[in-house]
């Protein structure tokens, strides 16, 4: 198990993922996301992940111009949003997202919800992106096991990321079992269950490993195996989210934290969204 903020699982075409990486939805454009961008490099995060409805893909750029760390030293996500989805208009909301990010290539691109009747022809966009060398990885998220079965049914690639909700109120096992049957590696989004950290196991086991609960839930992510990406504007929690590389959660404790599981989301269902 990973034991440094820069190490990193790999990905079915090789390419290596940082297990920890830093989310900015929700955070502003300008100022915000630059200034969080840019601590959370200077603490030795390499992977940023925004997306293009979240508004801050300029941000997020000159954050990572501004950073001095040189661009293959780093880990971008971007994802095309739903209205652009389908082929030739996924393709040019691409171009739009790099040019707003300044970058030549993206390491990671996803779908960002499973818009029926259009996410098929965008993932064969993402193959041709791929294909061409514009991405290093592709993938989807907020996949369902159903969506992805579909998906794959006259794909040539597999994801290679699907990025969800995931957190210890929300265990998603079935998923987490198809993806890791099909080497597709799974990212939490909302790890910290959008601040709703009061649970009395998490204050219990914040007590026993003297770490914050935060820092408890995105450790068991990592020993589940799952990317995750808080997000935070506060230096300070940028910092302590990042401290999570030097304790173990134990096999009873893990075992505890996903017997939380309430099948709760704080975010839509993909099965029922309308937006």
């Amino acid at each position: 198990m990973s034991e440094h903020l820069k190490d990193s699982t790999v990905l079915s075409n090789g390419v290596k993922m940082p297990w920890l990486g830093l989310g900015v939805w929700r955070v502003n454009e300008g100022q915000q996301v630059e200034d969080s961008v840019k601590h959370a490099i200077s603490t030795g995060y390499v992977s940023i992940d925004t997306a293009a409805i979240y508004g801050n893909e300029e941000g997020v750029g000159r954050a990572i111009q501004d950073s001095g760390v040189a661009r293959d030293n780093l880990f971008v996500t971007t994802k095309v949003w739903n209205a652009d989805q389908g082929y030739d208009t996924t393709l040019k909301a691409f171009e739009e997202s790099r040019r707003k990010l300044g970058l030549d290539y993206l390491d990671l691109y996803l779908i960002h919800w499973p818009v029926q009747g259009k996410y098929k022809d965008t993932w064969r966009a993402l193959e041709k992106l791929y294909k061409d060398g514009l991405v290093r990885s592709i993938g989807v998220s907020n996949f369902h096991v159903h969506h992805l079965e579909d998906l794959q049914d006259g794909s040539e690639i597999t994801p290679m990321v699907n990025q969800v909700e995931y957190h210890p109120l929300l265990t998603q096992k079935p998923l987490l079992a198809f993806c890791k049957e099909n080497n597709i590696q799974l990212e939490a989004w909302s790890p910290l269950m959008q601040g709703n950290l009061d649970l009395p196991l998490l204050t219990e086991l914040s007590s026993k490993y003297k770490k914050s609960p935060a820092q408890i839930v995105l450790r068991w992510d990592l020993q589940h195996g799952v990317v995750t990406i808080p997000k935070s504007v506060t230096a300070h929690r940028i910092e302590e989210n990042a401290d999570i590389f030097d304790f173990s959660l134990s096999q009873e404790d893990m075992d505890r934290l996903d017997a939380l599981n309430q099948d709760k989301r704080f975010g839509p269902d993909p099965d029922n969204f309308n937006f």
